[in-house]
């Protein structure tokens, strides 16, 4: 029986069974405690043994990370814990020896992630990953309740709005041997698709096709940029939450990235309540107040202008000069998230340091993007009103170089029935990040691809 249901229904005098894995024994002449766990409750068993046991002496033996199954009647505990359980058979399932690097004492996250295949038995990574897990659950929940259709993007694409410089290229050729055409470069008929082909980067393209079909759907899955960055905050390989919404405009998007965010946050909070509690006491003392204060704030709106406006008039010597036609650095999310004391919506940037299929504003020189930064995380979404207009939109992609023969089936999409939409982004990692109040993005990942790093 699961841990987590035997804690839930059942009650002292009843018999049950139960496994799972020692997490620390504590032994003594006559008698011994083991903590056991199998991972479906964050709460640990207190196991009471004897030598009223036949095995006593073998059990005695069991060490830390030992696979167990036991069986036994629940009885009222002398501890903190409501009960515990008393033995009447404990039989060894797979043995673990002295070797075994996940020992009941603190371990350095550095450390943990040279063992990733053996972290998750940890209380920390059994935390960060359960919260993973809620706020999974949490995202398909919201929107499916709100007639959102999940659609499956392609992983390999021959187009994508990162750019190829950011895209990993796939190939079937001989690496050792590759053909070339006439003019010396890759002949790249002889490939499986036929053309250079990339594994994607966003599944935003393809998941407008479906909203113009759908009216609202959303990706979540895998991507993959080549970036080659080691920053806290940055992965090779991640996960994207990036909804798709036809007849909605840039105030309707807001509005919803509010109201999912907050509705994350709120089942995280009412579900996740053990693992939270673990996480604010060990990882960051501040966390439950962050989280609850979030779902009960009102998301602050302003302009680029207004937001460099108000740093301009800080008294504040910036290591980055705010500036009408640059991107916002990390010193000035803080700032502005810190001054409204709540998230900040940041809409109507400079059309120069975003991308081509935005909506370009009336005034020509800013487009209808938004970022949501948030107190303690910074930028955690960035979304835009697309361009419905195939005239506007092959104008723009062409003063930005952008081939738009290699995206004609993205194209078409405003020939045939287009309306004003729009959508956005989120990092899954990001918000777990957020979730959890650990800094490293390796560390809310199961086996993270960075940089240098593929081992598992």
């Amino acid at each position: 029986m699961d841990l987590i249901d035997i804690l839930k229904t059942k009650k002292i005098g009843d018999e049950v069974r139960v496994e799972g894995w020692i997490r620390n024994h504590r032994r003594q002449k006559e008698f011994g405690f083991i903590d056991f766990y199998d991972g479906t409750s964050f709460e640990t068993l207190q196991i009471v043994y004897d030598k009223t046991n036949a095995n006593f002496d073998e059990i005695q033996k069991m060490l830390v990370g030992c696979a167990i199954i036991v069986d036994g009647k629940l009885v009222e505990s002398s501890g903190n814990q409501e009960y515990e359980l008393k033995a009447s058979n404990v039989l060894l399932v797979g043995e673990c020896d002295e070797t075994y690097p996940i020992q009941p004492k603190r371990h350095t996250q550095e450390f943990l992630r040279s063992v990733a295949h053996l972290r998750p038995r940890t209380r920390l990574f059994q935390a960060v990953f359960k919260i993973r897990n809620l706020a999974a659950y949490a995202i398909h929940e919201y929107f499916q309740s709100h007639n959102y259709v999940y659609v499956h993007t392609p992983l390999f694409t021959t187009s994508d709005c990162e750019g190829e410089n950011q895209m990993f290229k796939v190939t079937t050729l001989d690496l050792e041997n590759i053909n070339k055409n006439e003019d010396g470069k890759v002949d790249y008929k002889a490939d499986l698709f036929g053309k250079p082909t990339f594994i994607t980067g966003t599944g935003q393209l393809h998941g407008e096709a479906y909203a113009m079909a759908f009216k609202k759907i959303y990706t979540f899955g895998p991507t993959f940029r080549t970036e080659n960055s080691n920053t806290k905050t940055h992965a090779n390989e991640f996960w994207m939450i990036e909804p798709e919404i036809a007849f909605c405009d840039l105030e309707g998007l807001m509005d919803v990235e509010e109201e999912m965010l907050k509705s994350i946050v709120s089942y995280v909070l009412k579900n996740g309540e053990e693992e939270i509690k673990f996480l604010n006491n060990f990882v960051d003392k501040n966390l439950k107040e962050k989280l609850e204060k979030l779902v009960n704030s009102n998301f602050v709106r302003i302009t680029h202008h207004e937001a460099v406006d108000l740093l301009k008039k800080a008294d504040i010597k910036w290591e980055f000069t705010p500036d009408y036609e640059s991107d916002i650095a990390k010193e000035h999310e803080k700032y502005i998230t810190e001054y409204y004391n709540a998230p900040v919506f940041i809409t109507n940037w400079p059309k120069d340091i975003k991308a081509w299929y935005m909506k370009e504003n009336s005034d020509g020189k800013t487009v209808a993007a938004v970022d949501l930064e948030v107190p303690g995380a910074g930028e955690l979404m960035g979304g835009s009103q697309r361009e419905e207009d195939y005239e506007k939109l092959v104008k723009r992609a062409e003063n930005l170089g952008v081939d738009t023969e290699l995206i004609d089936w993205f194209m078409d999409l405003r020939k045939y029935g287009s309306c004003y939409h729009s959508g956005f982004g989120m990092g899954f990692e990001r918000l777990i990040i957020y979730l959890t109040g650990v800094e490293n993005i390796r560390d809310v990942i199961p086996f993270p691809r960075t940089p240098g790093n593929c081992e598992y």
